[in-house]
């Protein structure tokens, strides 16, 4: 499974970030610091679970690392 981490977005003055979980086909998409589950196809809810708390426990880190996202060179490939 690879993990993808979006830089820090803002959305009527609401900073947050994505955090994307993708196999094959199957994907599910995630708000931070929300924890909410924004997108999904193909995981089971017993999956779902587990992301869902993944989220939740390291919304921190994630926030972190989504900080550190140059988004000029993830749209380029270089990151």
């Amino acid at each position: 499974m690879e993990t993808f981490i979006s830089g820090i977005l803002t959305k009527e003055g609401r900073k947050f970030a994505r955090i994307s979980f993708m196999r094959e086909e199957e994907y599910a998409e995630f708000i931070v610091p929300d924890g909410v589950l924004d997108k999904r196809q193909g995981f089971t809810e017993e999956e779902i679970t587990k992301l869902f708390r993944y989220v939740r426990e390291n919304k921190d880190d994630i926030l972190k690392r989504a900080k550190e996202v140059n988004p000029l060179k993830n749209w380029l490939g270089l990151a």
